[in-house]
């Protein structure tokens, strides 16, 4: 059985194709693609409410060229989910809408909540009978979620993104209520651990020079990696650092939201499980058709 999940995000657009097999019993999952493009529509959308009409022509050819690779995988079933930029576009629809006519591709817009949900269900081998806060930083928003004996107590989206926050687009009573959130739904007498996902922790993660088997980042360290960062030009980052353009910026407002979120919580560690919404698209599909017989 062959999976394709796609996540429309606000700073890059991934593909993700997975194969899935059976064999004495036991599920694999084995990535046989995955593409990561670049385009940024966050940051029409968050400074004009638009996606301009120079990257809803990117975005249109990227689709053409995804939906060209899940057709020569022969893709058994596949799912397509726009973030905040897509949802808050004033002409993501029209453009979901175009290239379901033009490509007959369905891209389903999802609000927050769901973003969260689909992310939440690739982490169930992280979560115990222990507190956790999981953070989700992506380029425009911030999902949030509170977990206390394996069950979610608490949850909620902010629009605070790597994206947003490059030219200071993010009011401060946003940031309150943030804080505000953490502060009002966990129990600060229990010892919480952070959950971090996203593209942004999993550069820093392995900026951190990790040692071997290590999956965790304590608070320090990732204010360690950022001060190393900021002591580096955008040039310098790309050049020195090795970090693609679009991360090279976003990855420092991004450091900044893991740490206010963590410093909110008083937790002083953070796990980095390297998972995300793609992941989750995939739990989904593998549901809808596991009833099919894996190869």
């Amino acid at each position: 059985m062959r999976l394709a999940a796609v996540d429309i995000g606000s700073n890059a657009i991934r593909l993700q194709i997975t194969n899935v097999t059976q064999y004495e019993g036991i599920i694999n999952f084995k990535k046989l693609e995955y593409l990561r493009f670049p385009l940024r529509l966050g940051m029409d959308v968050f400074h004009t409410q638009k996606i301009s009409d120079k990257n809803r022509l990117k975005f249109i050819k990227l689709m053409k060229a995804f939906k060209l690779l899940i057709d020569l995988y022969e893709v058994d079933d596949y799912m397509v989910c726009g973030t905040s930029a897509l949802r808050e576009s004033i002409n993501g629809k029209e453009i979901v809408e175009e290239i379901f006519h033009d490509l007959g591709l369905v891209i389903n817009i999802i609000d927050g909540n769901q973003e969260a949900e689909l992310i939440n269900m690739a982490l169930g081998s992280y979560i115990d009978e222990k507190s956790y806060l999981h953070i989700d930083v992506g380029g425009g928003s911030t999902e949030l979620n509170i977990y206390t004996h394996k069950q979610k107590i608490a949850s909620k989206s902010f629009k605070i993104g790597s994206v947003r926050a490059l030219d200071d687009m993010i009011p401060l009573s946003v940031w309150r209520s943030m804080n505000d959130f953490i502060s009002e739904n966990i129990d600060k007498k229990s010892k919480i651990t952070c959950i971090g996902t996203g593209g942004n922790i999993n550069k820093i993660f392995e900026l951190s020079k990790p040692s071997k088997n290590k999956r965790y980042l304590d608070f320090g360290k990732i204010n360690e990696v950022l001060n190393y960062l900021e002591s580096f030009t955008y040039e310098e980052r790309i050049n020195k650092l090795n970090l693609n353009p679009d991360r090279a910026d976003v990855i420092i407002p991004a450091s900044k939201i893991y740490l206010a979120a963590m410093a909110a919580a008083e937790s002083k560690k953070m796990i980095v499980p390297d998972v995300g919404l793609k992941d989750g698209l995939m739990q989904v599909l593998y549901k809808r058709n596991k009833h099919k017989k894996p190869l």
